[in-house]
């Protein structure tokens, strides 16, 4: 676009479509406007002008003069037709929408390639944490062996919640839904889908792995109790809902989420509340640290603006690593260091760790430390057992016993 003028046309005018209109009218440096904004609802009460509005896609992706689409809306399939026909429409796209671009990256990798189009995407990963841009630009040479950290804002207050004031996990959620932290359906904050979503992303541009979000374990923090909490609290610890890629020996990646422990010599042990953390280990500069609004209005819409302005000089991903991969593999065959917790009427068979570290016993509950195959974790029938909750301990992933 050479810098000139970016015209969008907006599908969605929630907390994020509305706080994009509000950064724009303050960021003048920026040649950029909202033409239409497609909406559901035409009739409900919006704080501007109702000329703005249509609840006809084809109004903006038939229009000649918008040469952007802004996609805000909640659902994926639909946002995926609106993305693809805006693609082959010529229309250069921001999206933060990561469920629909986690279960279609390759086929929009293709799209990408073959309309010659740009598609942005930095505000569906920990929202203002610039992530993406980070591992294909200023990662391109200084290889990256792991990232890890906190991608979901929802989970990360509830266990604050819990942890600082002695809640119940469904005493926390309620509170997370009361000041607006949650969505209408939490599942996919709470069993760690949306985390695996932005991991998924992430390790294309960190990595070149492309693979399908249900080929990920994930392993959410509903069934955290007050029994956990205090043998956290007892061990100096936090629990946090962690999102983990690493580079093996067999040069395949180990990738999952799940609740870990982490103590006072972890850099994300002081990421609370809302906050998003990510820690990267790279072969040169060793690791670096990024923190931030991992949601709300004005952090998501913040991203979308940048991606908004790379647009203006004709910035796209180039997906690097994926050119430079070879070989590469999602690889589950290797060891982590675990805390599983469970009922005395479990039985709960030890045998199936490779090492025991600590055993305790009592008529409520009971828990055990050590390390384990993470293929046993996907056994049938193995974490489906309800009374038992399962957590990374000691941040180990081990290729070898």
């Amino acid at each position: 676009m050479n810098n000139k003028k970016v015209r969008i046309g907006l599908f969605g005018f929630g907390c994020v479509g509305k706080g994009l209109y509000d950064v724009l009218k303050t960021t003048p440096g920026l040649k950029a406007e909202i033409k239409k904004i497609c909406v559901k609802d035409e009739y409900k009460s919006r704080p501007i002008n109702k000329e703005y509005f249509t609840i006809n896609k084809h109004v903006i992706l038939d229009d000649p003069e918008i040469n952007v689409v802004v996609e805000l809306i909640d659902d994926s399939e639909a946002a995926y037709n609106i993305v693809t026909e805006a693609l082959r429409k010529g229309k250069a796209v921001v999206t933060a929408n990561k469920k629909m671009i986690s279960e279609n990256i390759e086929n929009l990798l293709y799209l990408q390639s073959d309309a010659g189009i740009p598609l942005l995407y930095e505000a569906a990963c920990c929202a203002s944490i610039p992530l993406i841009r980070n591992f294909e630009e200023y990662y391109d040479n200084d290889l990256l062996q792991a990232f890890s950290g906190i991608m979901n804002g929802t989970t990360n207050f509830i266990l604050t919640d819990m942890f600082n004031n002695d809640r119940q996990f469904a005493e926390a959620l309620g509170y997370a839904q009361l000041h607006g932290y949650t969505e209408s359906n939490p599942v996919l904050d709470l069993e760690g889908y949306d985390s695996k979503y932005k991991l998924n992303i992430l390790m294309a541009h960190a990595f070149g792995l492309i693979v399908k979000p249900q080929n990920i374990f994930n392993f959410g923090i509903r069934r955290i109790n007050s029994f956990d909490m205090q043998f956290i609290r007892e061990k100096g610890g936090k629990i946090k809902l962690s999102a983990k890629a690493r580079k093996l020996e067999s040069g395949g990646i180990a990738a999952f989420v799940m609740p870990e422990i982490i103590y006072k010599n972890n850099e994300l042990f002081i990421v609370d509340g809302v906050d998003n953390g990510i820690v990267t280990e790279n072969y040169f500069s060793d690791k670096n640290i990024f923190i931030g609004k991992g949601a709300g209005a004005f952090p998501t819409a913040a991203a979308v603006l940048s991606d908004l302005s790379a647009l203006s000089y004709n910035y796209k991903y180039e997906y690097k690593k994926k050119r430079q991969a070879e070989n590469i593999y999602l690889d589950k065959d290797f060891y982590i260091n675990v805390y599983i917790r469970y009922n005395r009427h479990n039985e709960f068979h030890l045998n199936e760790l490779e090492e025991l570290y600590e055993k305790y016993d009592s008529k409520t509950w009971s828990y055990v430390t050590g390390k384990i195959n993470f293929q046993k974790l996907l056994e049938p029938g193995w974490i489906d057992d309800k009374s038992l909750n399962v957590m990374l301990l000691n941040d180990k992933i081990m290729k070898n016993k």
